[in-house]
């Protein structure tokens, strides 16, 4: 068995920025910590950038985007060069898992099985698609001819969220690094160790400096300035609705950025008269909640259980509560680690204080454990008017709801500002299709908890999502420009 205690004691963390294939520290000198969540300590101090760094970092990307070193590439060429870092990021899968591990709370076998394999993965996938993918001609008259054409958008600013620091980073940088793009990432300041190592491993595989530039600090520093940038072609973030919101005001100020916007949920699993093996259901539905902790968008935060089997799902979805193991991230036995931070975890205990004051029933969990631990907590007797049904807590707590018949569930699972995934369980094949296109969410698994896979978009409705999509080869396309090219043959 590997020893991650080990590995994480001999480990080098990155302490410095990438600008321009360089390792650079703030022009303030200004550093900040990024702790571990399961111990409090100061795991490496890192640059606090400031707006003169962005500047920096942004003009690096405009120079090798304009040079062509990357744009100019054929596709093959940025295919062999970004399957390489594919390569070298499974080669540390170890390292990386570790790292990740200790600067989220994450427990270390899902980094390992899940996280870093899947960021090489989709690094490797949208590498392979590029040179796939044709242009158009369109049916113009015989004198005349049509093409359709999509070229890279120029420079990307990409911003990140905490919860799958590698995996998102890789969202956001395969299908732009790919399409030919010049990329600035912002890391959330809880989580940037693995993007700086990552940009490291791209150098190292042949990715031109300033192509991959990243940029460490807080929002109002970095992230804003990046949104505000007028020589930045667009921006791509995964995080808060509230905080989404103000990128597409800082677009409206600034240049008119194309922004795509992957945010917040507050995903409903439906349970139908007829779904069959509720002692399973519960199994999936654990996982769908209480998987990293709860710190995931998808989650199925709500289920809406119809009245025959309410009784039975609850009960055993607080029997497989009970069975998730919560401790050490670097134990290979460990389910659920520590929530990200002290504030984090605050928010999520106010959230359970107000669902148990409005009259919600905690059937088990509730409670904050040591450190930064908050327990698996599942709710019961939750109407739509409580907090809790409608408020994303973003932790490993569910609210159950009861619904007297199979529409009123769906119009349930609908009544929500939020619609980024769904879950529906029946055995009628029919039911199966008419409810998941009445399910207003961008994804919808259908019997199985599921934000589909590299190959199919994944994004939301309303405040869950604008802009674009992220995987697939419908993630090229908000990275390109499309453009027409008229060709007289009369001349």
């Amino acid at each position: 068995m590997t020893d991650y205690k080990t590995i994480a004691a001999r480990l080098r963390l990155p302490e410095a920025m990438i600008i321009d294939g360089k390792s650079e520290v703030a022009q303030s000198g200004e550093t900040f910590d990024t702790t571990d969540p399961a111990t409090g300590e100061t795991l490496a101090k890192l640059p606090a950038a400031g707006p003169k760094d962005v500047d920096l970092a942004v003009a690096s990307a405009r120079r090798s985007f304009e040079d062509g070193v990357w744009s100019g590439l054929h596709p093959s060429e940025r295919k062999r060069v970004l399957q390489k870092l594919a390569d070298l990021i499974d080669a540390e899968t170890d390292m990386l898992a570790v790292m990740e591990s200790m600067d989220a709370g994450k427990p270390i076998n899902d980094c390992v099985s899940i996280d870093v394999p899947e960021t090489a993965n989709c690094i490797r996938w949208h590498a392979e698609a590029q040179d796939k993918l044709y242009d158009q001609i369109a049916p113009s008259a015989p004198d005349a001819v049509g093409l359709i054409v999509r070229e890279p958008i120029g420079v990307v600013a990409a911003v990140l969220p905490w919860n799958f620091p590698l995996m998102m980073m890789a969202w956001k940088i395969g299908p732009a690094l790919a399409t030919g793009n010049s990329v600035v990432v912002k890391p959330a300041e809880q989580t940037s160790l693995t993007a700086l190592r990552l940009a490291e491993l791209a150098l190292e595989a042949g990715v031109p400096p300033g192509v991959l530039n990243v940029v460490t600090g807080m929002g109002p520093d970095v992230g804003e300035p990046l949104g505000r940038h007028m020589d930045v072609d667009a921006l791509t973030f995964t995080g808060s609705t509230e905080v989404g919101r103000y990128f597409l005001e800082y677009a409206a100020q600034s240049n008119m950025k194309e922004v795509c916007l992957e945010m917040g949920g507050k995903s409903a699993a439906v349970i139908l008269e007829d779904a069959g093996n509720i002692d399973q259901i519960a199994e999936i539905q654990a996982n769908a909640i209480f998987w990293n902790m709860g710190e995931n968008c998808t989650a199925n935060s709500r289920i809406i259980a119809h009245a025959t089997v309410y009784d039975d799902l609850v009960a055993a979805l607080a029997k497989q509560a009970a069975t998730w193991v919560m401790g050490d991230p670097l134990d290979p036995a460990t389910q659920n680690g520590p929530l990200v931070s002290a504030e984090h975890l605050e928010k999520v205990c106010g959230l359970v204080a107000i669902g148990k004051a409005q009259g919600a029933r905690v059937v088990y969990g509730g409670d904050a454990g040591e450190g930064l631990m908050f327990q698996p907590t599942v709710f019961a007797d939750v109407t739509p008017e409580m907090t809790i049904f409608r408020e994303e807590i973003f932790g490993p707590v569910v609210a159950v709801t009861r619904a007297e018949s199979d529409e009123e569930a769906v119009a349930m699972a609908n009544a929500t500002a939020y619609g980024l995934a769904a879950t529906l369980y029946t055995r009628d094949i029919t039911k199966a299709h008419r409810y998941a296109r009445k399910l207003k969410a961008g994804t919808v698994g259908v019997n199985a908890y599921s934000e589909g896979e590299i190959s199919t978009p994944f994004g939301g409705f309303k405040a869950s999502g604008f802009g674009g999509r992220d995987n697939g080869v419908h993630a090229h396309e908000q990275y390109s420009e499309l453009k027409t090219i008229w060709i007289d043959l009369n001349g």
